[in-house]
């Protein structure tokens, strides 16, 4: 596991929750600092739009359709959140260089 891994976890809030990718950005003994993915944007607020980051290369980085990094919402998990140890995919070198830049504005 290492950042701008792309895994399936468990999310939850309140009284539910869900399986979803998330996007690995940091690791720290047992926790790892995620951002969750989604696909949801088109009827979204346009204050959350601007902190959605849209992957280009969703394909080649292991996800079924558009997908977008929601870097408004940083999560910590524990490392029994995720299903196993092998990622679903990655950030193609392109998106990684976009999203390091998206996030220094």
């Amino acid at each position: 596991m290492k950042p701008y891994d792309i895994f399936m976890a468990y999310i939850s809030w309140g009284d539910g929750g869900k399986s979803r990718p998330v996007l690995v950005y940091a690791l720290d003994n047992a926790l790892v600092r995620i951002y969750p993915i989604t696909t949801q944007y088109g009827n979204k607020s346009e204050a959350i739009k601007a902190k959605y980051f849209e992957i280009k290369n969703w394909s080649q980085s292991g996800l079924d359709k558009q997908s977008y990094i929601d870097t408004g919402t940083r999560l910590t998990q524990n490392l029994s959140a995720f299903y196993n140890f092998n990622p679903i995919g990655a950030l193609t070198e392109v998106d990684k260089k976009r999203l390091i830049e998206f996030l220094s504005k």
